[in-house]
């Protein structure tokens, strides 16, 4: 029975940072413009994502344009875009995996060894989701707070930790979390 409500909890929370993975992909708010020193041009709001950046004003108005062009982005912004992707993919398989080992666990022909690979399997991938979350946001974090307190920045290219990499630093939790309810 508590394993039962391991998987079953496993599952919920692999489920949640699979849905949590897809939104931060999704989201432009990775780096936030920040409003410091001379810099109080409140009434414009930048933001920049993986695959668009947004300008808000005033809360009323909302424009985002998609980048032009793949070949004219920086490298490490390709790499995130490749490695959430990658995540994207990685957490749906590692979702029906473990829906597969949670459904068939007490129904198996073949003892519970055959279907403990399932649950290992998906274990594993979640893990491995989970890192390949952390690694783009963690390393975007790491740059926006780099370059926050950076003398050499100027104020007005200044930004901050922006929601979608909360909602990444979150579903890499619950997935890491699923992962080794699995394991």
């Amino acid at each position: 029975m508590a394993g039962c409500v391991l998987q079953i909890t496993g599952l919920i929370l692999g489920g949640v940072g699979m849905v949590g993975t897809l939104a931060a992909t999704a989201m432009p708010q990775w780096r936030v413009s920040a409003y410091v020193d001379g810099n109080i041009v409140v009434f414009e709001t930048v933001w920049e994502g993986l695959w668009m950046d947004c300008i808000s004003q005033l809360g009323i108005r909302l424009q985002c344009k998609f980048y032009d062009s793949m070949l004219a982005l920086p490298p490490p912004l390709e790499a995130f875009r490749a490695l959430m992707c990658v995540a994207v993919g990685l957490a749906v398989l590692s979702f029906l995996m473990a829906i597969v080992g949670v459904k068939y666990t007490p129904h198996s022909k073949e003892g519970p060894q055959a279907a403990s690979v399932f649950i290992l399997a998906a274990g594993v991938a979640f893990l491995l989701t989970g890192t390949l979350v952390l690694i783009p946001v963690s390393w975007t974090g790491g740059s926006i707070i780099r370059d926050f307190y950076d003398p050499q920045v100027p104020a007005p290219l200044k930004r901050e930790l922006g929601a979608a990499l909360y909602v990444g630093w979150g579903s890499a939790a619950l997935l890491l979390a699923a992962g080794a309810m699995y394991c």
